[in-house]
């Protein structure tokens, strides 16, 4: 994969770039340049193994649905991310033309990218990367949704398998919606943080 080419591809379409060599020095930048302000994360792993709720925390107010103070409830979780200043997500998939591609269950995620909020970051690792749209889709579709079915117990055939997209009618399907941005949105900023280092799915 051609890393020079993606930061070339995202800075035509209209985004912002920082790339890291770690996790680490991507959390650290984000904790400094992230501060005082209200934040909104989506569902993601790559969040999560960066810790950065736990550093943003400490000087955002910071909304995150996979964590619920005692006396809230989720759906007031969603609805304060949706409207946060800044919003931090990971991605399903990234081409090197510079596609970015998620796919959700519940819609929060891909309608927050898409519009709402003064700042976007998206944390990409090295493993979401593909030569091109059709290879990033099929990552999304056939490697982070399945993983994710088996992380929250689905009982999907994808989730069974471990592996494989079986477009599947269950009732716990997570893949129904498709966000592709192939420009920047025209309201708020976007950053696309790359860090070569495998992170989530």
């Amino acid at each position: 994969m051609d890393f020079q080419k993606v930061v070339s591809n995202l800075t035509k379409n209209g985004f912002a770039v920082s790339c890291f060599s770690s996790a680490k020095d991507a959390a650290d930048y984000l904790n400094s340049a992230i501060d005082g302000t209200r934040v909104g994360i989506g569902g993601s792993v790559t969040v999560q193994e960066m810790k950065l709720y736990e550093s943003l925390s400490a000087h955002n107010t910071v909304f995150w649905h996979w964590r619920i103070p005692e006396g809230d409830s989720r759906e007031n979780i969603l609805k304060n991310a949706q409207t946060a200043e800044v919003y931090l997500s990971s991605v399903n998939g990234l081409s090197e033309n510079g596609e970015i591609i998620n796919i959700d269950g519940s819609g929060n995620r891909v309608s927050a990218i898409q519009f709402g909020h003064k700042k976007v970051y998206l944390i990409v690792g090295c493993n979401k990367l593909a030569p091109d749209y059709e290879k990033a889709l099929f990552r999304a579709r056939n490697t982070a949704a399945p993983k994710n079915a088996q992380r929250l117990k689905l009982k999907t055939p994808c989730a069974k398998e471990g592996k494989a997209c079986f477009d599947c009618q269950s009732p716990d399907r997570i893949c129904r919606g498709l966000s592709v941005l192939w420009k920047k949105p025209n309201n708020g900023e976007y950053e696309i943080v790359l860090v070569d280092e495998e992170l989530g799915y």
